[in-house]
């Protein structure tokens, strides 16, 4: 079976598949006869994505997966059924690309007692400072 490099994944090709409508934009009298338009589908259960990688690929996905499972993603910007599906490709391959990489845990993090002691400061400063700013009562002088 052969398969298809996405994004850094070896997908089966059986995984993907291509329908191809009719398009609007450019391409002149053309535009209503061929049908150049590409919706292209990556089914996740046929691709073999497990785990966290799928987990982060529906997220990324949104709107563009099915209850099914599959991500559905839909190219037209090019003239020709080939360079449309590149492109559709192109997009699935960009989307896995991005879910690739696992998040780095955050890690909480504290002030320094440095730090704490400079945020009092300024805080200090700057009632100081709005303080001077108020109005000079005229029966005290």
């Amino acid at each position: 079976m052969a398969t298809i490099d996405l994004g850094g994944i070896a997908v089966p090709e059986a995984a993907l598949t291509f329908k191809f409508v009719r398009a609007s934009g450019p391409g002149g009298q053309n535009v209503n006869k061929v049908s150049t338009a590409v919706e292209g589908r990556l089914d996740l259960d046929a691709a073999g994505i497990r785990g966290g990688l799928r987990d982060r690929l529906e997220r990324l996905a949104g709107s563009r997966l099915t209850a099914a499972g599959e991500i559905v993603v839909f190219a037209d910007t090019h003239r020709t059924q080939s360079r449309n599906r590149e492109a559709a490709l192109a997009r699935i391959a960009a989307l896995v690309e991005e879910a690739r990489p696992e998040p780095r845990p955050r890690v909480p993090t504290r002030p320094s007692a440095g730090a704490k002691a400079r945020r009092r400061d300024e805080k200090k400063r700057r009632g100081t400072l709005k303080k001077l700013r108020a109005s000079v009562d005229p029966s005290d002088g």
